[in-house]
């Protein structure tokens, strides 16, 4: 805590003793991020640029890219800050930001997931109505409530902890998740009930969406001609990878972190550059490979 300036500062205990290999450590990090930005940025600018690729499906990927790209660069400037330095502190203020970019950014991911599986639903399962059904009104839609709804949700949770009186001053973790609630003196009813709704909207609600749309795409796809069953396979295997990949990271968050399990710091060091290091990059790749449009875009680019 310092007192002069009324700035309370919060100790990350989530780093391993990296010594000699911190600039190596810093290299891959920052290799990866650079790497993340291109790939995503490329597809989403070739989806930009292509009139058939202005279709609600790439428009959702497109929009599920630019989302990677700002959860990355929401936390990786202060990973290069802390690798590079002896003690990795954050003030409680910023620590409260990147909660709340951390969290309402990871639920719009699931909602661009619920998004694009409603659009597979109704190209596959509804074709004569698609048009009528996936308008540029209703796409406009559904992006601006996939960013909206969870910033909104995971604002009240950040403006409730302003005020919270702290007693420990230690995160167990490399940035602030919800192990940010450890810090309190007294655990709080209306937060952790608030959060279990929030989770509820955010995740698991969307989750249980995409699985349903998915069933039925399914079983009408089965009971449909060979072409549909491709179309669909194409289509929807991409985002099912996208999907299972995010929702393990999401799963570790909360089961692991919210219960507050005590797992070694490298651990949680791996864990937490898996969801920061490897998500952003694999996003990209699958769509760049599995996606016929996309997968030839590229290749005219580079060949």
């Amino acid at each position: 805590m310092d007192d002069e300036l009324n700035v309370t500062y919060i100790t990350l205990y989530g780093y391993v003793e990296m010594g000699k290999y911190r600039y190596l450590v810093f290299v891959i990090m920052f290799t990866a991020y650079i790497l993340a930005i291109c790939f995503n940025i490329t597809i989403v600018t070739l989806i930009w640029k292509h009139k058939n690729l202005h279709e609600p499906m790439y428009i959702f990927i497109a929009a599920l890219l630019l989302n990677s790209v700002f959860f990355s660069t929401a936390l990786y400037p202060k990973f290069f800050i802390d690798i590079l330095s002896e003690k990795q502190v954050i003030s409680y203020s910023a620590c409260l930001v990147q909660f709340l970019l951390y969290y309402s950014l990871s639920a719009s991911e699931f909602l661009l997931l619920s998004a694009m599986a409603y659009d597979r639903f109704a190209s596959i399962c509804k074709p004569l109505q698609y048009t009528t059904i996936m308008r540029k009104d209703t796409v406009s839609i559904l992006l601006v409530l996939a960013w909206l709804v969870p910033a909104c949700l995971t604002a009240v949770p950040v403006i409730l902890s302003a005020d919270m009186k702290l007693c420990n001053f230690t995160l167990q973790g490399v940035f602030c998740n919800n192990a940010v609630y450890n810090l309190a003196c007294a655990s709080s009813t209306v937060r952790s009930i608030y959060g279990v709704v929030a989770l509820l909207c955010n995740a698991l609600l969307p989750l249980l969406f995409i699985l349903f749309t998915y069933t039925r795409i399914l079983i009408i796809s089965y009971k449909s001609s060979r072409e549909v069953r491709t179309k669909a396979a194409q289509t929807c295997l991409p985002h099912l990878l996208v999907l299972i990949s995010f929702s393990c990271f999401c799963a570790y968050d909360v089961i692991i972190v919210r219960l507050g399990s005590d797992f070694p710091s490298n651990v949680r060091l791996i864990m937490s550059l898996q969801a920061v290091l490897y998500h952003p990059l694999f996003n990209p790749i699958i769509y760049g490979l599995k996606m016929k449009e996309i997968s030839k875009q590229l290749k005219r680019l580079f060949c």
